[in-house]
């Protein structure tokens, strides 16, 4: 049963491929509808999204268009809905995404049992649009954008406390917990406690509040059943764009939250993932997985067998051999996810899309290093 007012905030750009879906969806919540409201923020769509959008509001006066021309982001047009709204809990979702129908009645639940949760996160899961589309298929074989598998399968419950010294993994890597904007609600006076507001670069907007709010010591709580099905990008080089961004975002994150120097090394290949700090004066992190070391030791047999035309020595056949297997080993490790994969005629694309969004990933990792002297060299998938 909803007892409070609630805001649903979506921002949109072009989504006229997915709109009406979400807005099925939504109406399928179960919210009386005096007590929501839709502020959909339009960051200057060129497309039927608009027009889909007044269309609708002539069947329901609870929808609330904010038009934002030449919008720079996301963040930017979240804050301008974020000046209209009335909600006392303010839900956040994308014009790709479904939400489950106990959507807002499970997130209300968590808020209303305890005052000190800023902010209530759900499951995202995959809602194919196109059943022959591979890059939808990949993208729910990946389990992309969920929150359980991005912090080992975590159960329901609060998220761990924000360290008061921060490591850059804490941030922008394997211990960065945050929620998503596809799928998150926060009490409107926590924000305004904090003063919080997305900031306004291309990504990394939903990262950046959360730790405005953790930092401060509020709670998060994690709610799987509070789900949204999630259309994600139909092409492969939409989503290459996506994960450059995710790991751009990255490293104005670490320049912001990280006070000290040092940069983490994060053994991905081995069970646990250990780490050390090496004392240097640059901040970052350097995963060490399998995509690096396959990398790493084609480079090995390709000097080796280069040199060994000039050196015929033994221990140079010796070293471009090991090389060799070390680099069959670590290539099998890295696609041996993709081989139970339907339908396994697809296994090369399959590997094609997840080696470019690994490489993607580590190329916005180190995009903007000379800008703010952040290294990451992001995680192998």
């Amino acid at each position: 049963m909803v007892n409070s007012f609630v805001s649903i905030i979506i921002p949109v750009k072009n989504f006229e491929r997915t709109i009406v879906k979400t807005f099925e969806y939504l109406l399928d919540v179960d919210c009386p509808h005096d007590s929501w409201e839709w502020v959909i923020a339009d960051g200057g769509s060129t497309d039927k999204t608009v027009a889909i959008i007044k269309d609708w509001q002539k069947k329901y006066p609870f929808i609330k268009l904010v038009e934002i021309p030449n919008c720079p982001s996301p963040g930017y047009a979240r804050n301008k809905a974020l000046e209209v709204v009335k909600g006392d809990f303010l839900f956040f979702t994308d014009a790709d995404c479904a939400p489950a129908k106990n959507w807002i009645s499970e997130m209300l639940k968590h808020f209303q049992r305890d005052e000190k949760i800023a902010a209530v996160g759900g499951e995202v899961y995959t809602l194919k649009v196109d059943p022959d589309n591979e890059v939808e298929a990949w993208c729910q074989h990946f389990r992309f954008n969920m929150v359980a598998p991005r912090y080992g399968f975590i159960p329901e419950g609060y998220y761990p406390a924000f360290p008061q010294q921060p490591k850059p993994t804490d941030i922008g890597g394997h211990r960065a917990f945050f929620f998503g904007t596809c799928n998150v609600a926060y009490r409107r006076s926590a924000m305004k406690g904090v003063g919080a507001k997305f900031w306004e670069r291309p990504t990394g907007e939903d990262m950046d509040l959360s730790y405005q709010h953790r930092s401060k010591g509020w709670k998060f709580y994690f709610a799987p059943k509070a789900k949204v099905d999630h259309m994600h990008r139909a092409d492969l080089k939409a989503l290459r764009k996506v994960w450059v961004t995710y790991g751009q975002a990255h490293l104005p994150l670490i320049d912001k939250y990280v006070q000290k120097s040092g940069l983490e090394i994060i053994l991905q290949f081995l069970k646990g993932s250990p780490s050390f700090t090496l004392k240097l004066p640059v901040r970052g992190f350097v995963y060490i997985g399998n995509f690096h070391l396959l990398h790493f030791f084609l480079l090995l047999f390709l000097a080796g067998l280069g040199l060994s035309l000039f050196f015929p020595a033994l221990w140079l056949k010796i070293f471009s051999a090991a090389a060799f297997l070390l680099l069959v080993y670590f290539s099998y490790q890295y696609i041996k996810w993709n081989i139970t994969m339907e339908p396994r005629s697809k296994f090369l694309s399959w590997c094609k899309m997840k080696y470019l969004t690994n490489l993607s990933f580590i190329q916005g990792g180190l995009k903007d290093f000379k800008k703010y002297k952040v290294l990451c060299i992001e995680p192998s998938f």
